[in-house]
């Protein structure tokens, strides 16, 4: 029995949606929805799934960091399902923190259809795939070039100790009550630390700060996530974009 692979694809542009719909529909994968808000699916996921065909949620990333924020709702949920960011262009922190997240794929969308056909089969296999550019940041940028002195660069933003501590969680993918749990405090008392960091940084969301960590070099999350990437490059696999050689 032939498998069939369930997509699921969530953005704001409908146009690039019915693209998308279009390239993969004529292939073996099945379109299950096509939506822009992701609130449904989310939900859904929290059901048991019946049935053991794969799984896999393509979501947009085409305004600024809302499909990050997605990605970090979906992956929260600890499901079956797999997931694949699909991205304007090639940015290294973003590509890490997809990782970190849980991300399955980075696809940058000038990808030509057959490498995005390939790339979409190997996640739905339960691959990892991620841009070839990958291998050059990961070779070429050693530990020591990412500031150690996170902590300073915290405090000349105002934020406290307990804060510090807290967005080194956040960049984890922790949830609230995760948090509370791991500081033995109380959710709503999370929630006012998360808040006043957003304020410090002069961000909105949770993914807005933990991308400004990355770029700052702050904490060992960040370190630890070049780790685990390099650690597990050989199992990765790494698809160029429309133009590359490799």
């Amino acid at each position: 029995m032939q498998i069939k692979v369930q997509i699921s694809l969530v953005g704001k542009n409908e146009i690039a949606r019915e693209g998308l719909r279009q390239i993969l529909s004529s292939e073996k994968f099945y379109i299950r929805e096509s939506v822009a808000d992701p609130s449904g699916i989310i939900a859904s996921l929290k059901v048991p799934a019946i049935g053991g065909d794969p799984h896999v949620i393509i979501v947009d990333n085409s305004f600024e960091d809302s499909g990050l924020e997605i990605c970090r709702s979906i992956a929260a949920i600890k499901s079956n399902v797999r997931l694949v960011l699909l991205a304007d262009q090639y940015v290294f922190e973003n590509v890490a923190l997809a990782f970190q997240l849980g991300v399955d794929a980075v696809i940058i969308k000038e990808i030509s259809c057959g490498p995005l056909i390939e790339s979409i089969s190997l996640v739905a296999l339960g691959e990892k795939v991620f841009p070839s550019q990958l291998v050059n940041n990961l070779t070429n940028c050693a530990p020591t070039q990412i500031s150690n002195d996170w902590t300073a660069n915290a405090i000349a933003t105002g934020l406290s100790a307990r804060e510090v501590d807290i967005l080194e969680s956040i960049m984890k993918g922790m949830a609230n009550k995760v948090i509370a749990r791991q500081f033995d405090i109380c959710e709503a008392t999370v929630k006012v630390h998360v808040k006043a960091i957003l304020r410090k940084l002069g961000v909105e969301n949770r993914t807005q700060a933990a991308t400004w960590a990355v770029k700052q070099g702050i904490g060992s999350p960040v370190q630890l996530a070049l780790g685990d990437m390099r650690q597990n490059l050989p199992a990765l696999k790494l698809i160029p974009s429309l133009g590359q050689t490799g």
